[in-house]
């Protein structure tokens, strides 16, 4: 095995002898340590200098690095857990690193996972490192090949991951196939009738779109495009849309729209939008992790106080009767008597 330079690469050892560099990151340190303890078990007896030289690095370089390997080994700590190395005599000698030696070897679950997850990465949109993702997935399905039905055991488990996320089955599968016309739109311009459910108004409109780009956004997935119905750009979440088709229409958006910016969420509350309180139980704590809050105050016995910004109060008043006595409007009032009515004619079907 041939060790790669790390440090000050190619340099002469004998410059800055007695010295260690500080300010090495602990990465370009990891690899090298990663790299000598093999190369020192098929060189014992080798001397420092030596050893200095073949890794670019100062002979105090190589005893600072001796010295940290005295602390590393396999958990439990214990004398025959600990890589032992010796140098006094000015030569090299390493022992009880035979693990680290070897090359490492996944099992077959290991193996699984790692696929699972690599195909999850390479499926996200505007991934940068695309092609290392495609190239070790291409290694490790390559390396897995005879062991019969790895791959394909990826295969399934990667769309049960959709599943998961999604609450599933059928959802989880009718995403996979929203998201794959979606990105066949996109990758060929063309445009897409949309049936959108919009919860607010516990309505189905019909519309046709030019796609942007598909964003997840906190788990759910949206597609982004100009409506033609709105003439704007508008999100729309995958979960959503009751069906879609890509038509044989050029979908290119007009030159001045413009993708939002997302860092802050989906939601961009404004002056215009209701500010709404909130009291929450204990057991409704839980919202403040589900919907933006713009502030928080913790109360007494475990609950909290939250400000919610919305445009639309339908979401919330659900939201509210759903939590039953576990929230309370503290302000406007106003949402404070819908909800009070809506509660109080639910009772009434029930008598």
């Amino acid at each position: 095995m041939s060790p790669r330079k790390s440090g000050r690469s190619g340099a002469d050892p004998r410059d800055g002898r007695d010295s260690v560099d500080m300010n090495e990151s602990a990465t370009v340190r990891l690899d090298r340590l990663l790299t000598m303890v093999p190369w020192l078990l098929t060189h014992q007896g080798v001397e420092i200098d030596v050893a200095a030289a073949e890794f670019g690095v100062s002979r105090a370089q190589i005893e600072a690095d001796l010295a940290l390997l005295f602390l590393c080994g396999t958990p439990g700590g214990y004398h025959d857990d600990l890589i032992d190395a010796q140098w006094e005599g000015g030569q090299v000698y390493v022992s009880n690193a035979d693990t680290i030696a070897r090359p490492l070897r996944l099992g077959v679950d290991e193996a699984l996972s790692l696929m699972v997850g690599l195909r999850a990465l390479a499926a996200v949109p505007g991934l940068g490192e695309r092609d290392a993702v495609d190239r070790a997935l291409a290694k490790l399905e390559a390396a897995t090949s005879e062991v019969s039905g790895v791959s394909a055991q990826a295969d399934r488990i990667s769309v049960d991951m959709g599943v998961e996320a999604e609450g599933g089955g059928a959802d989880g599968e009718r995403l996979e196939g929203q998201l794959a016309a979606l990105r066949r739109a996109l990758a060929s311009h063309r445009r897409v009738h949309l049936s959108y459910v919009v919860p607010s108004r516990d309505e189905t409109t019909e519309r046709d779109v030019d796609p942007m780009r598909l964003v997840n956004v906190d788990g759910p997935w949206y597609l982004e495009a100009w409506c033609h119905r709105a003439q704007d750009v508008r999100l729309f979440r995958l979960d959503r849309i009751a069906d879609l088709q890509v038509l044989d229409v050029d979908g290119t958006p007009p030159a001045d729209a413009r993708p939002r910016d997302l860092d802050n969420g989906i939601f961009r509350p404004d002056e215009l939008s209701l500010r709404v309180v909130l009291d929450l139980e204990q057991q409704a704590r839980w919202v403040r992790d589900y919907y933006p809050c713009e502030s928080m105050e913790e109360r007494d016995g475990g609950g909290l106080r939250v400000t919610i910004a919305t445009s639309d109060t339908a979401w919330l008043r659900r939201l509210l009767l759903r939590l039953g006595g576990a929230a309370r409007v503290v302000s406007p009032q106003g949402l404070r008597a819908e909800v009070r009515s809506a509660a109080e004619l639910a009772l009434a079907h029930y008598r």
